[in-house]
């Protein structure tokens, strides 16, 4: 009896503690992405279509809107930025819209503890608004997205699409204020070959003082004895924009064949289609 009986309580205490497992019927979603120097993150749900009209009637025009589904779509920063405009601290603002036919108007809106809309709607905690063009899409968007795209060194596009419609905005980091401020530093101190290396490159790639470029790529290879050829090859670069073409020549020619001996085609291609570019020059 007392088997039987302890059969029961364990029967009993497993239907208490069983609970049914289904999904969300909109799941959540996490993006991080770093552009330039700084950290992005988008944390938001994705409700689905499921055949209904969405922009017009689900979602209204003219009022505002949680932008997704549940607890606030939210955006963070690590770094201050400019969102159309707008300087933006640092931190994490919750996407608040306004959609209409052609143009939505948007809001990162400071306090994100929300879930959906504020009940009193505080317009100093709006930290921007601005306006971005609604498009018209081709092809069909079941699920609420939000993705960052067209990253550059110092900004990206966040894109907003659901349904038919598709809208995006510009964030701009501070990415040269950054690197900047970390050359001046590191030059001032015990700097490495690859301090003055990944100097060069940045001051060739962004257009900056190329004699500085020079003299600082030149410093990196003179600081070691075997020169990589990828590291060539960025040599033979600055001094091209530097206009030393004949000396270019020369330096792409050591790094191809330095790319040869590791077997590395991609960078033989590079060379020889730079040669041949220079050369004829």
């Amino acid at each position: 009896m007392k088997y039987l009986f302890n059969i029961f309580i364990g029967l009993f205490t497993l239907c208490i503690s069983a609970q049914v497992t289904t999904p969300q019927p909109s799941t959540s979603s996490k993006v991080e992405q770093v552009v330039g120097l700084t950290t992005v993150e988008l944390s938001y749900s994705r409700p689905a279509a499921r055949e209904r009209e969405i922009f017009g009637d689900l979602v209204p025009f003219g009022k505002k809107w949680r932008t997704g589904a549940n607890a606030n779509t939210t955006i963070s920063f690590s770094d201050d930025v400019v969102v159309e405009g707008n300087a933006v601290k640092a931190g994490t603002y919750a996407i608040y819209t306004i959609p209409n036919k052609n143009k939505w108007t948007v809001f990162l809106y400071s306090k994100t503890d929300n879930w959906g809309l504020p009940e009193e709607w505080n317009d100093t905690d709006v930290a921007a608004k601005f306006e971005a063009e609604a498009n018209k899409l081709k092809n069909h968007v079941e699920n609420f997205s939000l993705q960052i795209k067209d990253i550059m060194s110092d900004s990206a596009k966040l894109e907003i699409s659901w349904e038919k419609t598709m809208l995006d905005f510009t964030f701009k980091v501070p990415t040269d204020d950054m690197v900047m401020k970390s050359i001046k530093a590191t030059l001032k101190g015990d700097p490495s070959a690859r301090d003055y290396f990944n100097a060069a490159v940045y001051y060739m790639n962004q257009d900056k003082d190329i004699m500085m470029a020079k003299e600082w790529i030149d410093t990196a290879m003179n600081m070691q004895d075997e020169k990589p050829f990828w590291m060539l090859r960025q040599q033979s670069l600055i001094y091209s924009k530097a206009g030393m073409t004949d000396e270019a020549i020369v330096i792409a020619q050591e790094s191809m064949e330095g790319a040869k001996e590791a077997g590395n085609t991609d960078y033989i291609k590079m060379n020889q289609d730079s040669i041949k570019e220079w050369s004829n020059k």
